[in-house]
């Protein structure tokens, strides 16, 4: 499984809903609709090497502020 956003791409961030929150979840919200770049990602394998996804780290609009998401929390951003 490849990578869904690659390095100096741009994303949106999307938190997901309707799924159970966790206190790092409400801390996302407060950057819901910022863009981003992604900077750097990282794949966590499981299941032996059968099941792959990844978090990447994104560096947030002119603040420079950097987070770490999951794929279903970005959008790619097209103009």
């Amino acid at each position: 499984m490849t990578p869904k956003y690659a390095v100096g791409q741009k994303v949106i961030i999307t938190p997901v809903h309707n799924q159970h929150l966790s206190p790092r979840d409400y801390d996302l919200e407060q950057y819901a609709g910022q863009i981003g770049e992604i900077t750097d990602y990282y794949s966590i394998t499981l299941d032996r090497g059968a099941k792959a996804f990844y978090i990447y780290t994104v560096r947030i609009g002119t603040s420079h502020k950097e987070v770490v998401l999951h794929e279903d929390e970005l959008d790619a951003y097209t103009v």
